[in-house]
């Protein structure tokens, strides 16, 4: 897998390999606004994850990105959220979802 300095880098460099679409964290789906677009659960599979740290390692600034597809390889994209303290709140099946990376 590839290893990226910072979150650009990570962002620009997944955008060129295709995962172009940009997600929200709902409770239950992944969701896209400009397409109307959720996936559920059972509707995608994480292909890549890539956690962010702030140098001073204060938890308001960790961060991670998945790149993500959906199961019928039509819609790949990525979703950006907050790890530990901020992270947003998920059914169980969403969280187990993206932990199982």
């Amino acid at each position: 897998m590839v290893q990226y300095n910072d979150m650009v880098e990570a962002l620009k460099d997944l955008e060129q390999r295709g995962y172009s679409i940009d997600f929200s964290l709902l409770p239950d789906c992944l969701y896209c606004a400009s397409s109307n677009l959720k996936l559920k659960p059972e509707d995608f599979t994480v292909m890549e994850t890539h956690r962010f740290e702030s140098l001073d390692s204060s938890p308001d600034n960790n961060s991670v990105i998945y790149a993500i597809s959906s199961n019928d390889g039509k819609n790949r994209g990525v979703l950006v959220d907050a790890y530990g303290t901020y992270a947003e709140e998920m059914t169980h099946e969403m969280a187990k979802k993206l932990s199982a990376t």
